[in-house]
């Protein structure tokens, strides 16, 4: 039976078996692997513009309820075998590397420190930080009051709330202004859909408040009493209501003070650094909009800080009498703003930081006597501090090229120290606090990499490959010394590419396993990305998404004329809207790549996008396009790696995906291997791991998600060659 499930009206589908269909399918080509799965075909006829489309396995879709159904229907348990029949098929394949995935597992693992503890930092009396102890899989989350010489307070041991559980996520941990409540979010499916529990410190105990269907954060008001929240649409899982409760008050009960009516924005609600405000956020991808409400008047009333307009992206701090703003009108890479804390309409707004057309404004951090500002230059990062007295500017120097620094966390107003992180290609992840006055650092840790790791045995470097339309694109590169450019040396090349997301060149003791062995680990800081600014991220989205697939390809291009590596030795791995890039570049130019890991792959993208019922659709129109409209669709269309699968030779393959997946549902890739399957005409490896039990980011705890680590670095390791 084929449940054709949440089909909005504007999408007709018709489930027939129709003569174009049975001739595509007699098109393709022999199955050269006797044992692979064959995916059943149930041919649907998807018509959107008068133009028809042919999809055999759009009958792989399960609704939430489907999936989690105590007796299976047919159509559900007929989807689970399918999937289950893949994992067996990985299985088989992959047999022969078992004992190499255990001797990279214990490798990868072995490097962590297993008995480990955060920097603590100081809010509001408190130093907290977060330890692991071993043979834990989950954090243990404490405090001391005051001094660290203190008696230690755990407040909360996520190990003993995960116990029995496949998946555990405890987030958005939150204490209340007098420090005697702990409010946070638990998810036992990975579908992202949190309920906010609370903790009473004093006495250990839970209370029997449970807010049900939320995104896991709560803002506290200064009463200690009220907190607000979002909750979820629980079809596309778009958070669009904001409530009040009252401790001690039933949930039903609670009082919905915000209603989000366009589903292209995301929201949330979160307390002021300085605690006198909770605000409200709407963003979608061209606008923002905020609501404030002052934390003493926790029954009140929101008000709107400004007019929301299409194509003005804002961010707001408060600082004393008056709010700092990232704006980006009339200004492509952000300038900053100050308005008076009572008087917030726009008509207000003067300037402090003025647009540089080279110099991406990424954030703020605000500070009684300094201003901190995050800012992106020519792929750099850069931390810049203003004297809030003097108006004097001064920067931190790092002292290399292809490096990352942010600012960490800073709960503290009154200080004259700033807590950033560093890190580099070669240098463990670092945590400095920085005097903001005398200008001066002090290490607070550096990640222990067990078993040593000397920097200087690796080398690191800062490319720019020349794209197809003559733009020059950044190349972050390491590899162990000694590495050899003759053309026979394995890349594994990496990239993200949307949503303006930069890939910072970061440390990863995990990716050792594969320098070790004589891999270089290349990032290619692609347009869709605003590592070169915000017109990097404009070029590489909607109607210019092509630039992001040229730009990749362009760079295995540069990797291979350089002679860092060859076809034949040259691998790619991306994740979600990069599991996009990954599927799109292999039906681009396939030749390029020995193999490619895709994993959580976005790949059924004009489907996915014309569902509006589906989670992350409606808010992402202005990122690839709406394909209601004729132009969006053609365009989308054009490069959806579902779509345009060809007959044709393909890279080896190996794509990863969930069954409880909110953000890329499982269907997309069971469906695209399907396809591969049915269309490649080589005797590649096409396999898929489907986790039974997780989302979006995998499995839960500390060291089970390096299973998937150890398969996918086996998967590359393996067509290498290398085998220990």
């Amino acid at each position: 039976m084929n449940k054709l499930n949440n089909i909005p009206l504007f999408l007709i589908i018709l489930s027939m078996t129709v003569n174009s269909c049975n001739q595509m399918s007699e098109e393709t080509t022999t199955r050269t692997d006797t044992d692979a799965p064959v995916a059943e075909k149930k041919d649907s006829v998807i018509v959107t513009h008068g133009h028809s489309r042919i999809d055999p396995y759009f009958w792989m879709r399960l609704t939430d309820e489907q999936k989690n159904a105590e007796h299976p229907d047919e159509q559900t348990q007929k989807v689970l075998d399918y999937l289950n029949s893949e994992n067996d098929y990985l299985e088989k394949k992959m047999k022969h590397t078992e004992g190499f995935q255990e001797k990279l597992f214990d490798e990868i693992v072995g490097r962590i420190k297993k008995t480990d503890e955060s920097v603590p930092y100081f809010e509001n009396g408190y130093w907290y930080y977060t330890k692991y102890e071993e043979g834990k899989e989950y954090a243990i989350h404490c405090r001391k009051k005051e001094s660290l010489e203190a008696s230690e307070e755990i407040i909360l041991n996520v190990n003993e709330l995960a116990e029995g559980a496949t998946y555990y996520s405890a987030s958005g941990l939150a204490v209340s202004p007098d420090n005697k409540i702990l409010a946070f979010g638990e998810d036992k499916v990975s579908r992202r859909i949190y309920t906010i529990r609370f903790k009473n410190l004093e006495t250990g105990e839970f209370l029997e408040d449970r807010l049900e269907n939320t995104n896991g954060g709560a803002a506290w008001a200064n009463d200690n009493k009220t907190v607000f929240y979002t909750t979820k649409n629980k079809v596309s899982l778009l958070s669009e209501k904001v409530h009040r409760h009252v401790l001690g008050e039933a949930g039903k009960k609670d009082e919905m003070v915000y209603q989000e009516k366009d589903p292209s924005f995301y929201i949330g609600v979160y307390r002021s650094k300085s605690g006198k405000y909770i605000m409200i956020y709407n963003n979608s991808t061209i606008s923002s909009d905020y609501h404030i409400l002052n934390t003493d008047n926790p029954g009140g009333n929101f008000r709107q800080f400004a007019t929301r307009e299409n194509d003005h992206e804002y961010s707001i701090d408060h600082f004393e009498d008056k709010f700092y703003i990232v704006s980006n009108r009339e200004a492509l890479n952000f300038r900053l703003m100050e308005t008076p804390e009572e008087a917030t309409s726009e008509d207000n707004w003067k300037e402090v930081i003025p647009h540089r057309e080279d110099v991406l404004l990424e954030d703020i951090e605000v500070f009684k006597n300094h201003l901190v500002v995050s800012e992106r230059s020519n792929a750099s990062t850069y931390i810049n501090i203003i004297d809030q007295r003097t108006k004097e500017r001064h920067s931190i120097d790092f002292g290399e090229d292809a490096y990352v620094a942010y600012v960490g966390t800073n709960p503290e107003f009154d200080t004259e120290v700033l807590r950033f992180g560093y890190s580099s290609l070669t240098t463990p992840n670092s945590v400095y606090d920085y005097n903001m006055s005398s200008k001066t650092k002090e290490l607070k840790k550096q990640s222990e990499v067990v078993g040593g790791h000397n920097p200087e045995d690796y080398e690191t470097k800062r490319l720019f490959a020349d794209a197809r339309d003559g733009k020059k694109v950044p190349i972050s590169i390491v590899y162990k010394k000694g590495y050899k450019m003759d053309g026979n040396s394995p890349v594994l090349l990496y990239a993200y590419g949307s949503y303006g997301s930069s890939i910072d060149p970061w440390f990863s003791s995990t990716r050792l396993s594969l320098l070790d062995r004589g891999f270089a680990w290349v990032i290619a800081h692609i347009r869709g990305g605003e590592e070169m600014g915000r017109q990097w991220y404009e070029d590489g989205k909607m109607f210019n998404k092509i630039n992001t697939f040229n730009d990749y390809n362009d760079c295995a291009k540069f990797l291979i004329e350089n002679k860092y590596t060859s076809a034949d030795h040259l691998y790619a791995m991306g994740g979600s809207a990069g599991g996009l890039l990954m599927g799109a570049v292999i039906n681009m130019e396939p030749e390029l790549y020995n193999g490619v890991i895709a994993a959580v792959p976005f790949v059924d993208v004009v489907s996915t996008m014309l569902d509006e019922t589906i989670p992350l659709t409606t808010n992402e129109f202005d990122e690839w396009g709406n394909p209601k409209n004729k132009d969006s669709y053609e365009y989308m269309l054009s490069y959806s790696p579902y779509d345009q699968v060809k007959k044709q030779d393909y890279p080896n393959l190996l794509i990863t995906t969930g069954l409880f997946d909110s953000q890329v549902q499982y269907w997309e890739p069971a469906k695209w291997i399907a396809k591969l399957r049915d269309y490649k005409t080589d005797n590649n490896l096409l396999i898929m791991d489907t986790n039974m039990e997780a989302g979006h980011g995998g499995a839960s705890g500390r060291f089970k998600r390096y299973r998937e680590t150890a398969l996918e670095y086996a998967f590359f390791l393996d067509l290498e060659g290398i085998k220990e």
